[in-house]
């Protein structure tokens, strides 16, 4: 089963896995792929696109544990980012696939994952969040949530926010915020200074989640000339 939310890539790769042998079910979405699971689990392995609408691989790879279904499952993504790697491993894919490489990569790959011995799924810990407030923050899974409900954050969003949280009332500066978003000295933008533009649309971006689920938000504060903090 092949999930991917570009319908002209979800149809090209379906017709080259096709050719190599497999037999392939698509779907554009998480939601449609959970519920063809609930009523029929047949299938070998999963790839599952890193971002998708209504609900990241991620959270459909915990989807998927959560039903019970201990099938093999990699991400076949184009943001091959080593934090995602890292996360995606974590909660147990066998794999992270750059969907550039083309499809006889894809397949051998898949071959490689289908011929491999099963283990025994290993059930982590369940988590506890750290709570400030009104927010609560999962660290391994890089989830945050406002008032009980998921926030929907990118992983660079999440940092951002993970960061003034753990600094409350204490503003942090635009280039600390940066750096938290990518990596000490990482530079983008115009100029030496291009880096303001990208840390105040990522915080624009961030707040509109976050009053979408509470027109009151007021928690992220800007002082002018040095950054943002998370208030006390």
């Amino acid at each position: 089963m092949l999930v991917d939310d570009d319908d002209l890539y979800l149809e090209a790769m379906m017709g080259e896995l096709e050719d190599r042998g497999f037999a392939v079910r698509g779907f554009l979405d998480g939601p449609s792929l959970l519920k063809e699971l609930e009523h029929r689990y047949r299938a070998d392995a999963l790839l599952l696109d890193w971002t998708l609408p209504t609900m990241s691989g991620i959270d459909v790879l915990s989807g998927v544990r959560e039903r019970g279904i201990d099938v093999p499952i990699a991400f076949l993504t184009g943001r091959a980012l080593v934090d995602h790697e890292h996360i995606a491993l974590k909660r147990g894919a066998i794999d992270f696939i750059d969907k550039m490489r083309g499809a006889d990569v894809i397949a051998r790959r898949l071959h490689r994952m289908l011929r491999s011995p099963r283990s025994a799924p290993v059930t982590a810990e369940p988590e506890a969040p750290r709570v400030w407030g009104s927010l609560s923050l999962w660290q391994r899974s890089a989830r945050i949530e406002w008032r009980g409900t998921d926030v929907g954050l990118t992983l660079t969003e999440y940092k951002i926010i993970a960061l003034l949280v753990a600094n409350v009332g204490k503003p942090l500066t635009y280039r600390a915020i940066y750096d938290a978003m990518h990596y000490a000295g990482f530079m983008a933008g115009f100029g030496t200074d291009g880096y303001l533009v990208n840390v105040r649309s990522a915080l624009r971006r961030i707040r509109k989640k976050f009053l979408t689920l509470d027109p009151a938000f007021v928690e992220i504060e800007n002082h002018e000339g040095v950054g943002y903090c998370w208030r006390r």
